[in-house]
């Protein structure tokens, strides 16, 4: 397995950021042999941290690399800051773009991957994880599957987020969703994302959406599961015992990419 740090120069960020990308180019015969992942070639899998985390967070926390080479996946994981991956009005916080866009168009050429749909996938946890399903749902020509895990689904709440809030002030969230009043109204939520997808007759990703019933925000997922359920968009949720961190994600994570290549 073969782990690359990028350091890269966006044109929608105005500014050099950094990825790592795990990428399967070197595993021996021997591990490839009787492997059907090996049979195909390799898909593209974007990965996106969390509020306060970076690019590592998917190596530091998870098994991905190892995970990696055993499904033949290109696995990237972007630095997202603390954007919510929307794109900010500002200069340089256009990261919905760069991600569904500039860095796909980029990683394809570089590891000479497949251009479609059913071969590119995107997942996150937490502000990662709204992140996947919003960029998937900008770019569904692009993604064909979405992993959510722990979403941060809060599009909808943040009209009531007062100046106190223990996670981040309102200009915070205004920088990343405008003006708190109207953002639930606005394509960066989820549903009115979905539901223009439907009425223009094109294809809705597929989603794989998981979370601990301990967690924080264990109901706006599940409540958001529902809505996508009756929205008869082919969809996998998850729930079982956890928290917020890491020993649950990590309990998801083969389960998802098992789905992935289904």
């Amino acid at each position: 397995m073969s782990l690359i740090h990028f350091n890269y120069y966006s044109e929608c960020l105005s500014k050099i950021t950094d990825f790592y990308v795990v990428a399967p180019d070197d595993m021996n015969e021997m591990m490839k042999k009787g492997n059907a992942s090996y049979e195909r070639p390799a898909k593209l899998l974007i990965l996106l941290h969390g509020y306060s985390g970076n690019a590592a967070d998917w190596l530091t926390g998870s098994p991905i690399r190892e995970l990696a080479g055993k499904y033949n996946l290109v696995v990237a994981m972007p630095a997202g800051d603390n954007s919510f991956y929307t794109d900010a009005a500002h200069t340089g916080g256009k990261y919905c773009t760069f991600i569904g866009q500039e860095l796909v168009q980029y990683l394809r050429r570089m590891f000479s991957l497949p251009d479609r749909s059913e071969d590119t996938f995107i997942g996150g946890y937490s502000m990662g994880g709204y992140g996947a399903i919003h960029i998937a749902l900008a770019f569904p020509e692009t993604f064909s599957k979405v992993i959510g895990l722990s979403n941060a689904l809060i599009v909808e709440g943040l009209s009531s987020i007062e100046e106190g809030n223990p996670v981040a002030n309102r200009a915070y969230y205004e920088a990343c969703f405008g003006d708190l009043n109207k953002a639930a109204m606005t394509m960066a939520n989820p549903k009115l994302q979905l539901e223009q997808l439907q009425k223009a007759g094109q294809e809705v990703p597929s989603f794989f959406l998981a979370c601990g019933t301990e967690d924080f925000l264990y109901t706006a997922n599940r409540d958001f599961a529902a809505w996508v359920q009756e929205k008869k968009v082919d969809m996998e949720y998850h729930e079982s015992h956890g928290i917020h961190n890491w020993a649950f994600w990590d309990s998801q994570l083969e389960p998802a990419l098992q789905w992935l290549l289904r």
